[in-house]
C-alpha cells in the first residue's frame, strides 16, 4: 500500500495590506522616512524602548510592547517582545480559521510587517578597547527571534531588516500592500542576515570561551605542544569580496571570498592603483606580506611563485628593499614586493632604477610622493598595482586558524606566525657561533620558515644570498642554496625548516665556507651530523622547533 502526500499548496493570499507594524531598530538610520511613511498611510505602529522614543518624536502615535504584552521590560531590557502577545501576532496564519480563532480568544492582533535590525555585535568586537562583557550585551535575543518569527510566517508578514529595503517597503505600503514574491524576497534575506549575524557571535565565543572539542585519540601527545585542542565546530560566513579575471590558469574562474565583516590581512586589502589583481597575485602576496610581518626591523620581501627570492632587514625600508631585489635579480623580474614600513620616497626611488619590474607592491601604507613616483616614472607605471594591507590579526574571523583547501575538505591549524626566541636555542657543537652571527641566523631561520619544504637558506648578513626550495631531499635542497648564494655563501650561515638526516649536507656546506647553522634538529643521526659539524669547524645550533611549509 502506497501512502501519497500532497504537494504543498502556495498560498492562495498575494497581496497583504500593511495596517500595522512592530518596529525595533537599533540602526535608526531612515527612521524618519519611514515614519513619514507610515503616518501617512494611517498604520497602526507598535514598538519598544528607545525606537518607540524616536518614533513619538517623530509624530507617530505608537503602542508600547509593554501596553500589548501586559508586563514590563525587563532586566535593563534583555527582555521585552518575548510574549505570546507580540510572536502570535506575528506567526499566525492567515488563512487558518483556526489561528485566527486562537487569536480572537486571546485578545491578540496580528501584525502585518516587522521591521527590525539587530544589535550591533560586530561594531563592539571589533574595537581595541571593547571588553567581552560590552560585547555580551550586544548578543540580540528578541531581534532574532522576532525576525525569524516573521520570516517563517513570510506567507502573511512582511520582514524588514535594513534601511536600504525601507524605500521599497514604503512603495509596498503606498499601493496597497506587500506581495507574496516580496515577502519571500524580504524573508530571504532576514535568514541571510540572521546566519551571519550568529555566525559572527559564534566565532567571537569559541574564542572567548575556549569551546573546543576533546582531545582524540588520534591527537598528538600533550608534550608535543601546548595549545588547546582545535575547535569541534567552526562556523564561518563568506562573502565575494574580490572577483578574478581567472584562476591559476585562464580556463579556471576565481573570486576572493572572506569571513562577513572581516577587513584584516588581505582581506582588508586596499588597491591604490594598477591592473586587477590576480589569484597568483594574491598567493604571492600572501606569502611576501606574512613574511615581512614576521621580521622585527625595517624589512623587504620579494617574492616569485609564492616563495621568497629575495629578502633583507636594514636601518629603513628603502635599505632592505635594495638589498632584498639584489639577492636575485633574474627572479625579481616580475615578483611580488612587500615592506613591513611605509613605503617612502626613497622605497620608490629604488624601484624606478633602469631593468627593474615588479607586478605588484605591498605596505602598511604607502606616501603620497612615492605612489606619484611609481605611476610615472617607471615604463611599467600603468600596470603596477600598490596596495595597502592592514596590520591586525587575520585569523580573528576564522576562530584563530589557518585554513587550506582540499578536495571536499578543509585543513585547519593554528598559524605558524609565532616569533622563534634564540634565547632557548641550543648549541650543539663544540664551538659556539660568534655573537655577531646571532641576528643572521635568527634571520636566516625566520626566513627558512616561510620557504617551501624541504627548505635551505643561505643568508649573509640579514639577507638572503640562495635559497634551496620545495625539494624531495634535503641536500638537493643545500646543494641548490649554495649554488644560488654562490661566493656569498662563504662566511654566511644557513638555515634548515628540519633536520637533517644524514651528515652528507654538512660536507657541502663545509665547502662552501658556511660560517654556522641553524636546524631544528629531532633526528636519530643528529650524532652523526653533529659529529660532521665538529669536523668541519662549523658551530650548529638545535632550535628544536621545525617549520615545514607545503
Amino acid at each position: 500500500m502506497h501512502t501519497t502526500h500532497s504537494a504543498p499548496t502556495t498560498p492562495t493570499i498575494d497581496v497583504i495590506p500593511i495596517r500595522r507594524v512592530l518596529v525595533s531598530v537599533f540602526d535608526k538610520s531612515g527612521l524618519d522616512r519611514l515614519a513619514a511613511a507610515l503616518k501617512a498611510a494611517g498604520v497602526r505602529v507598535a514598538s519598544t524602548g528607545g525606537t518607540a522614543t524616536a518614533l513619538a518624536k517623530l509624530g507617530v502615535t505608537v503602542d508600547d510592547v509593554s501596553a500589548i504584552t501586559g508586563f514590563p521590560e525587563v532586566l535593563d531590557g534583555r527582555v521585552k517582545t518575548l510574549h505570546p502577545n507580540i510572536f502570535a501576532g506575528i506567526l499566525a496564519r492567515g488563512d487558518r480559521p483556526d489561528d485566527l480563532a486562537v487569536l480572537a480568544e486571546h485578545g491578540i492582533e496580528r501584525f502585518d510587517a516587522v521591521i527590525v535590525n539587530l544589535y550591533d555585535f560586530q561594531s563592539v568586537i571589533a574595537k581595541p578597547d571593547g571588553t567581552p562583557a560590552q560585547a555580551i550585551e550586544l548578543i540580540d535575543i528578541g531581534g532574532p527571534s522576532l525576525v525569524r518569527a516573521a520570516a517563517k510566517n513570510h506567507a502573511f508578514t512582511s520582514i524588514v531588516t535594513s534601511p536600504t529595503q525601507y524605500d521599497a517597503f514604503i512603495a509596498a505600503v503606498a499601493r496597497g500592500g506587500t506581495t507574496l514574491a516580496e515577502r519571500r524576497q524580504l524573508a530571504a534575506a532576514a535568514f541571510e542576515h540572521t546566519a551571519t549575524y550568529d555566525a559572527v557571535i559564534a566565532r567571537w565565543m569559541a574564542r572567548h570561551a575556549g569551546l573546543v572539542a576533546e582531545p582524540s585519540a588520534a591527537a598528538p601527545p600533550a608534550e608535543l605542544t601546548t595549545e588547546l585542542p582545535l575547535p569541534a565546530r567552526v562556523t564561518l560566513e563568506l562573502e565575494q569580496r574580490l572577483p578574478l579575471r581567472y584562476g591559476e590558469n585562464p580556463h579556471q574562474s576565481a573570486a576572493m571570498y572572506a569571513p562577513v565583516g572581516t577587513h584584516l590581512g588581505l582581506a582588508g586589502l586596499k588597491q591604490l592603483c594598477g591592473k586587477e589583481l590576480s589569484y597568483n597575485n594574491l598567493l604571492d602576496l600572501d606569502g611576501a606580506t606574512r613574511l615581512a610581518g614576521l621580521i622585527q626591523d625595517p624589512a623587504a620581501v620579494v617574492v616569485k611563485h609564492t616563495n621568497p627570492c629575495g629578502a633583507a632587514s636594514d636601518g629603513t625600508a628603502a635599505g632592505a628593499l635594495a638589498a632584498a631585489m639584489a639577492a636575485d635579480p633574474t627572479s625579481a623580474f616580475g615578483s611580488i614586493v612587500a615592506v613591513n614600513r611605509l613605503f617612502d620616497r626613497d622605497c620608490a626611488e629604488v624601484l624606478c632604477a633602469p631593468g627593474l619590474f615588479v607586478e605588484v607592491v605591498a605596505a602598511p601604507a604607502f606616501a603620497k610622493e612615492a605612489v606619484e613616483m611609481l605611476t610615472t616614472r617607471p615604463t611599467w607605471k600603468a600596470s603596477v598595482r600598490l596596495v595597502e594591507v592592514p596590520a591586525g590579526d587575520p585569523w580573528e574571523a576564522t576562530a584563530g586558524l589557518e585554513l587550506r583547501s582540499v578536495a571536499g575538505a578543509l585543513l585547519a591549524q593554528r598559524p605558524d606566525d609565532e616569533c622563534d626566541d634564540p634565547a632557548t636555542w641550543r648549541v650543539v657543537t663544540k664551538t659556539a657561533p660568534p655573537t655577531a652571527l646571532t641576528q643572521d641566523l635568527d634571520f636566516a631561520f625566520t626566513l627558512v620558515r616561510r620557504l617551501t619544504s624541504n627548505a635551505i637558506a643561505v643568508c649573509h648578513g640579514t639577507s638572503l644570498a640562495g635559497a634551496g626550495i620545495g625539494q624531495t631531499s634535503r641536500v638537493d635542497a643545500v646543494r641548490i642554496a649554495l649554488e644560488k648564494a654562490g661566493a656569498k655563501a662563504r662566511g654566511g650561515v644557513l638555515a634548515s625548516d628540519a633536520f637533517f638526516p644524514f651528515p652528507d649536507s654538512i660536507d657541502l656546506i663545509a665547502k662552501a665556507g658556511i660560517a654556522a647553522i641553524v636546524q631544528p634538529g629531532g633526528s636519530k643521526r643528529d650524532p652523526e651530523v653533529i659529529a660532521a659539524a665538529d669536523a668541519a669547524g662549523i658551530p650548529m645550533v638545535f632550535t628544536a622547533r621545525r617549520h615545514f611549509r607545503h
